[in-house]
């Protein structure tokens, strides 16, 4: 991964951001510019150097990571006063960057007594618009995250039949996932089937899993700190109803046209628009009750949103999701999702598990 460039990047974002420094204390963010991978540490990058204030837990770790990856900056150990005092001693005057949306307010308070001769102001999105775009590093390990995803639910298409409870079947997936090489998962799968299914963040229940009814699998593994997403839906023999094979339908159309949409240039809202337009020819506007997709990186959620509201614009190296959905709480519901390469021409899939509804 290209981590050694990324501090170079982000002094020259903190001019338009309105500081002459910025105190890093998102640890998603510090893993991002230096590689450290600790639960406690904060960061202030100045023009021409970096300062990464840790404990002593990670005296070690902390160096060991910041020489594998390249990256240029001083490190402090010490316990949270010290570190305040270390991070105080290197401030300059001027105008210095919080994150907005990390920075408690008893934090901000705290941090006004360190930086008492400097301006304190409010930030948003500075990092996390930086990793949007993927490196080849970031790719090839949501890439691996992807393919682990995909093989897990190739091993477990077959116990479907078993017709098990949704929590058993959750348990088994997340176990595959794990056994093929995923650090952990990305977030809590989503087994939901027939009623449950019209939720769209059901957890997996107790309730067993019938013939002829809707199957939502919502699932995706972590690879050394990057996160995969998919969601396939799915029916043990044919669906019960007309209405379960048209929602299917509908949806699957609706995500081949939000697919389509994308590619470098394209506002996010015209792809959630493409998706929305499908589903409310149908007539099943209103069933739609989230957005199209997100970004897909170290957070399962991350920059760009694809919604009705949003105003970014994707580039070339941006991953996000496209994930129509239809939910009926007579019936059910249906998701049909993939994880994308945002390209110049279009996009090109990371997510590769096939479509078909039917398991026989």
């Amino acid at each position: 991964m290209q981590t050694a460039a990324r501090l170079g990047r982000l002094r020259s974002g903190l001019g338009p951001a309105g500081c002459d420094a910025l105190l890093v204390t998102n640890l998603v963010n510090i893993r991002y510019l230096t590689g450290f991978t600790g639960s406690a540490a904060m960061l202030l990058v100045k023009a021409d150097r970096a300062l990464l204030v840790t404990d002593g837990r990670y005296a070690e770790q902390s160096r060991h990571e910041l020489q594998a990856a390249g990256v240029q900056a001083d490190i402090e150990i010490g316990d949270p006063e010290a570190q305040r005092r270390q991070l105080g001693a290197a401030a300059p005057k001027g105008r210095i960057g919080l994150e907005a949306g990390s920075v408690a307010w008893s934090l901000q308070r705290t941090l006004a007594g360190v930086f008492a001769d400097a301006e304190l102001v409010a930030t948003d999105g500075v990092v996390e618009e930086l990793r949007a775009v993927k490196d080849p590093g970031e790719l090839h390990r949501m890439e691996v995250a992807a393919g682990i995803a995909d093989e897990a639910l190739a091993q477990i298409r077959t116990t479907l039949t078993d017709l098990q409870a949704e929590r058993e079947l959750g348990v088994e997936l997340d176990f595959r996932m794990r056994r093929l090489g995923a650090r952990d998962v990305s977030f809590e799968t989503i087994v939901a089937s027939g009623p449950n299914g019209a939720r769209p963040h059901a957890r997996p229940s107790d309730r067993r899993i019938q013939a002829g009814e809707l199957i939502v699998l919502d699932f995706g593994a972590l690879v050394d700190g990057y996160h995969s997403d998919m969601t396939r839906t799915v029916c043990v023999g044919e669906p019960a109803s007309a209405v379960l094979s048209r929602m299917v339908r509908v949806v699957a159309e609706a995500q081949r046209a939000g697919v389509a949409a994308v590619r470098a240039g394209v506002a996010t809202w015209e792809v959630d628009a493409a998706c929305r337009a499908v589903i409310a020819e149908a007539g099943w506007a209103d069933a739609f009750v989230h957005g199209t997709g997100h970004g897909v990186g170290l957070d399962i959620h991350e920059h760009p949103l694809l919604s009705r509201t949003s105003t970014a614009t994707l580039a070339d190296g941006f991953v996000v999701t496209v994930e129509p959905g239809v939910y009926l709480p007579e019936h059910g519901g249906v998701r049909i999702e993939d994880t994308v390469l945002v390209t110049a021409d279009g996009c090109r899939p990371l997510t590769h598990s096939p479509k078909d509804l039917v398991i026989a």
